[in-house]
């Protein structure tokens, strides 16, 4: 059987022994082909990880909206004040100054905000 990778730009290459690939898969939309060495084209890494946080943080806004809404509801200010920092903080995550500044797939890993996103899918 012979195996075949198609690169974010659609190359298609035929996998053989002499063939690099990177064991991280989590990017793999984002692989790019020269050769016969398939690397791992970071600014591409880094529009899937922001999508991922988009992702992640949908059902976390959508649960915090709750929590305004019953701050609301009682007329607690500092809880309205604490859901809108936090909602403010998720809306913010995929401009992280940390992803910007990333320049390779771990430190694009590693600036995942697990305070304010939960765990990280790449872990």
């Amino acid at each position: 059987m012979t195996t075949h990778i198609v690169d974010k730009d659609g190359t298609k290459i035929e996998v053989t022994s002499s063939t690099t690939v990177p064991t991280d898969r989590h990017f793999r939309d984002a692989w790019s082909v020269s050769g016969t060495v398939i690397s791992e084209d970071v600014d591409a890494a880094k529009a899937i990880f922001k999508e991922k946080i988009r992702e992640i943080r949908k059902p976390l806004l959508e649960a915090e909206d709750v929590v305004y809404m019953k701050a609301l509801e009682a007329d607690d200010a500092s809880a309205k004040a604490a859901s809108v920092a936090k909602k403010v903080a998720l809306r913010n995550a995929p401009e992280a100054t940390a992803i910007a500044d990333a320049t390779t797939i771990a430190g694009l890993k590693a600036a995942w905000n697990t305070a304010i996103l939960g765990d990280s899918p790449y872990a």
